[in-house]
């Protein structure tokens, strides 16, 4: 499924979710399923900085923990209100190449409803997963 205004809208009710006191920097996150299921993460923050969780990984993790596996995965949506599209961290680059193709389409958005597509292989190139362990 290409990009759509439904995936914006979405993203954008799972930013609404964000618990952010200390960085007041709102990131949701809109995870669709190969099956045409949905999974909706925001970042949350601890007092402890280091304990908080990001959007991506919350709606990955809500996913895995529903009984959805590795590659079961069609897109993946990302919003933030900036003036340019944001790129996940490090530690969700990980996770997403772990648990998701490395050719899903990853969708950076911003308030304006600005997009940049691109996938994990380019946010992470040469990255590391379990798929190298040939498990």
């Amino acid at each position: 499924m290409a990009y759509t205004n439904e995936h914006f809208k979405k993203v954008r009710e799972a930013q609404s979710r964000s618990y952010s006191p200390y960085s007041k920097f709102k990131v949701g996150a809109y995870l669709r399923t190969k099956d045409g299921n949905e999974f909706y993460g925001a970042n949350v923050e601890n007092a402890a900085y280091g304990e908080a969780i990001c959007a991506e990984r919350s709606s990955l993790v809500a996913a895995i923990s529903q009984g959805y596996n590795p590659g079961d995965f069609e897109s993946l949506t990302i919003t933030v209100d900036a003036d340019n599209p944001s790129s996940p961290c490090g530690s969700c680059r990980q996770v997403i190449k772990e648990l998701c193709d490395d050719d899903m389409p990853i969708y950076l958005t911003n308030h304006k409803g600005d997009m940049i597509e691109t996938n994990i292989n380019d946010l992470l190139p040469l990255g590391f997963s379990g798929k190298d362990l040939n498990i």
